[in-house]
């Protein structure tokens, strides 16, 4: 086969075989493929797209491009949850432990965040210990002894993804179905899953701006999963708004922790999603008859503390110092808190989510590149919600700051990112519509 005629086979609308998929994957991992002809080649899918067979075909071809992850003999239905990435989204934090003290088996390998989205090792990174970078062998034995272990992804693991996505972020075929689908997929079954709950975010703070792009993406995920024998329901989630009030790792990890105590109402909007997400991982694992009954056995784990202890089982298990947990004051131990304040009297009539992201990586609590260097403890603390009410000076919003070089700007930022009416305004869905 020869890649320039494949590239041309796409470029015109042909459609792709398996084998071609699979010479194209092992063609670049070996290095036989120029960039310039990937990224050809991706952008013809992104113009002129893919059928579900392709996707699902291509994502095969990428699982199978490095090592597969073997999570046969650990006990139970071994369930993951994907989100495609949010602000203020701390749910695996949450749903995980309580998924694992409801007798759930969670295996998951995650990653860390990019731009304005924030990343779960981050957050788990924000206990000082904590080692995400374990071996397969000692990841199975924690989710062996305790329910759940949450770790970084071997580098062995869908390195076609790797290069695809390296070329993806700069020539401009990010937002491709397929390629998004195919993308997130590969690496969760190359992981070793039985069961996938993708959290699909939807709005001005996630990757898909609009419903209709959303439950495409989750359309397109939820198929490849099923047909390759796992499987797999997406919830489609809102990402209009910061999920919880807490924007930054040790913040977020901070909420997390309020959460699985017990300190935070069940009817907030943080607490609603993160049992939506495990009832569903827990009905997937045949441990739940139903959606009623999973939330019941969800907010029994939570209400008894056990979803809690799950958390610090699993944090002590990688290395981590348990004194902050305990007391998660530690985690955001800052130079100085600046203060938002509302300019009028009214009411917040909607946020920016993005820009709030962005500015929370202004502080350093994110990356704008991969290297760049995140600081645990800094990042931004809500005040007000979508529809609270708000008095002239009343702070909207609370920066925990170290660094001050970029502190103008997150501010100026923060304010145009936050919206006000003289009328309260209506309430926004928190979950759009699942996916099965």
């Amino acid at each position: 086969m020869l890649v320039t005629k494949l590239i041309e086979k796409k470029r015109d609308c042909g459609e792709m075989t398996a084998e071609e998929l699979e010479f194209l994957i092992r063609s670049l991992v070996e290095g036989k493929v120029e960039d310039s002809q990937m990224s050809a080649f991706m952008m013809a899918v992104c113009c002129r797209g893919m059928t579900e067979r392709e996707t699902a075909d291509l994502t095969m071809a990428m699982m199978h491009s490095g090592d597969t992850v073997d999570l046969s003999d650990l006990p139970g239905v071994k369930v993951d949850k994907h989100s495609t990435g949010g602000v203020g989204d701390t749910t695996t934090l949450v749903a995980a432990p309580l998924v694992a003290a409801c007798g759930g088996t969670v295996a998951k390998m995650s990653g860390r965040g990019l731009a304005h989205s924030g990343g779960t090792l981050d957050k788990l990174e924000s206990v000082p210990g904590v080692c995400v970078e374990q071996p397969l062998d000692t990841f199975k034995d924690i989710v062996r002894r305790i329910g759940i272990a949450v770790i970084g992804q071997s580098t062995d693991l869908d390195p076609a993804d790797k290069k695809m996505y390296q070329l993806r972020d700069v020539t401009g075929t990010v937002k491709s179905i397929p390629l998004i689908a195919s993308s997130i997929m590969s690496k969760k079954l190359a992981a070793g899953a039985d069961a996938i709950v993708l959290d699909v975010k939807t709005g001005n703070g996630a990757f898909m701006n609009t419903l209709e792009e959303s439950a495409a993406l989750a359309r397109s995920m939820v198929s490849i999963g099923n047909s390759l024998g796992r499987r797999t329901v997406a919830i489609i989630t809102d990402m209009n708004r910061p999920l919880g009030m807490a924007i930054g790792n040790g913040l977020e990890m901070k909420e997390a922790i309020e959460v699985l105590r017990g300190e935070v109402p069940m009817d907030d909007p943080l607490v609603s999603v993160c049992l939506t997400l495990g009832g569903r991982m827990l009905m997937l694992a045949g441990l739940a008859e139903g959606p009623e009954d999973a939330k019941r056995k969800l907010e029994e784990a939570l209400v008894s503390g056990a979803g809690y202890r799950k958390l610090c089982d699993m944090l002590e298990a990688l290395g981590g110092d348990i004194s902050y947990v305990e007391n998660p004051e530690k985690l955001v131990a800052v130079k100085r808190k600046v203060s938002v304040c509302a300019p009028n009297d009214g009411y917040i009539a909607s946020f920016d989510a993005k820009s709030l992201g962005v500015s929370s990586c202004l502080l350093g609590a994110g990356r704008f590149r991969k290297e760049d260097k995140v600081d645990p403890a800094v990042g931004i603390l809500m005040k007000k919600r979508c529809g609270e009410s708000v008095r002239k000076g009343e702070p909207v919003a609370e920066l925990y700051v170290n660094d001050e070089s970029r502190l103008e700007e997150a501010v100026s930022l923060i304010e145009s990112a936050v919206n006000y009416s003289e009328e309260k305004p209506g309430e926004l869905p928190l979950v759009y519509t699942i996916i099965e």
